[in-house]
């Protein structure tokens, strides 16, 4: 994994006071409901939107205006400040953003910068993007440069954020993408919530024979009755693509509405940590992914998380005690949340602290006794 998030440092967004993380390729956070986990997931939705250029929209739409955001509010929170680090093969790369609390319940950019390493020390590049603007100018910035000759920096900040991508696969409903059909050629990358899911797997399908045929059996092996799906355009227009799909030895052709939620969310899963290797995004985000999933579909979910983990960073929050039990005690991040302060914190666990428990207990039962924090207690 040569290009991953080395560090991230977030202020005033949500229940986020201050704080900074250091992250491994596999991050897991645990912690009782409300503690902050799914905040910290929700700003990577918010850098997603950023990036896309849509910012505002987001704000005012997805998040219900500025004010929602914001650590308790404007008055006590006028900005949102972070801070991300990446390592890369050429060294060290930061983008430091303020956003700022204005009229109407929005925010617009106070100052965004860009550093790069140079002889062992954090230095500026040539040219700290002014304040004022409401969407982000790094594409502005580096169109500029690119008219001008130069390497642009901001081209390659911009290509290192949009790939954090966040997903959330919650939206099973008969409306929601995955049951609809979609473009067939709406296919790049997987939309983050699975909407192109259909598309996607004709992609795959089509151009990757042998990454689909993993999927196909992936699926198999949670949904027994599954044989295949039939993803011809020309059966939905021409143009189009639906989720259907047959049973093993039956004839009969199936819809995406008869595809319960729990294996719906699985083919999503399932179809975005075995995609083309050189398709995962440098940090891959995922909210509560064993919603619904049967205990033998979560083991198979976990198993290809580790996999997927060697080629990209993976950060997810969980609920699941059997999801928890799969993966190593360095890989968890308690979240818990100060009854004081109403801050939220985050501290990864130290194995050696608790290796005397670990001998006797698994890391759910200690999540459970809340010896490891992260309990409602």
């Amino acid at each position: 994994m040569s290009t991953k998030l080395k560090s991230l440092r977030v202020a005033n967004f949500k229940s986020i006071r201050e704080q900074t993380l250091e992250l491994d390729s596999l991050n897991v956070l645990i912690g009782a409901n409300g503690a902050g986990k799914s905040n910290l997931l929700s700003f990577f939705k918010l850098l997603n939107e950023m990036i896309g250029g849509r910012l505002q929209n987001h704000i005012e739409v997805q998040c219900g205006g500025a004010s929602s955001v914001l650590h308790y509010g404007p008055k006590r929170s006028p900005y949102i400040e972070a801070e991300l680090i990446f390592s890369t093969d050429t060294g060290l790369s930061k983008y430091y953003l303020r956003l700022v609390f204005a009229a109407v319940d929005k925010l617009i950019f106070a100052e965004e910068s860009i550093y790069f390493q140079s002889e062992g020390h954090m230095v500026p590049y040539e040219k700290v993007i002014e304040g004022g603007h409401r969407e982000t100018a790094l594409r502005a910035l580096a169109d500029q440069a690119s008219e001008l000759g130069k390497t642009p920096p901001a081209k390659v900040i911009r290509r290192l954020l949009s790939m954090c991508r966040a997903y959330q696969f919650h939206d099973t409903s008969l409306s929601s993408g995955m049951r609809n059909q979609v473009y067939a050629e709406d296919n790049k990358f997987l939309r983050p919530d699975a909407s192109n899911l259909a598309a996607f797997l004709y992609g795959l399908q089509r151009d990757d024979p042998t990454c689909y045929s993993r999927i196909r059996k992936t699926v198999q092996q949670i949904a027994p009755f599954f044989d295949d799906f039939e993803l011809d355009p020309s059966a939905v227009g021409g143009n189009n693509v639906r989720l259907n799909w047959r049973e093993r030895d039956s004839d009969e052709l199936f819809g995406p509405h008869q595809i319960s939620d729990g294996t719906l969310r699985a083919i999503a899963l399932i179809t975005l940590l075995l995609q083309p290797r050189e398709s995962l995004p440098t940090l891959l985000v995922l909210d509560e992914p064993e919603l619904g999933l049967h205990p033998t579909a979560i083991n198979v979910v976990a198993a290809l998380m580790k996999q997927a983990a060697l080629h990209c960073q993976i950060l997810t929050a969980t609920q699941s005690t059997a999801l928890l039990d799969e993966f190593d005690p360095s890989q968890v991040i308690v979240v818990e949340r100060d009854d004081a302060t109403r801050v939220s914190t985050f501290e990864r666990l130290d194995p050696q602290k608790y290796a005397d428990w670990l001998d006797k207990y698994s890391l759910h039962e200690l999540w459970e006794r809340n010896v490891i924090g992260g309990g409602p207690f």
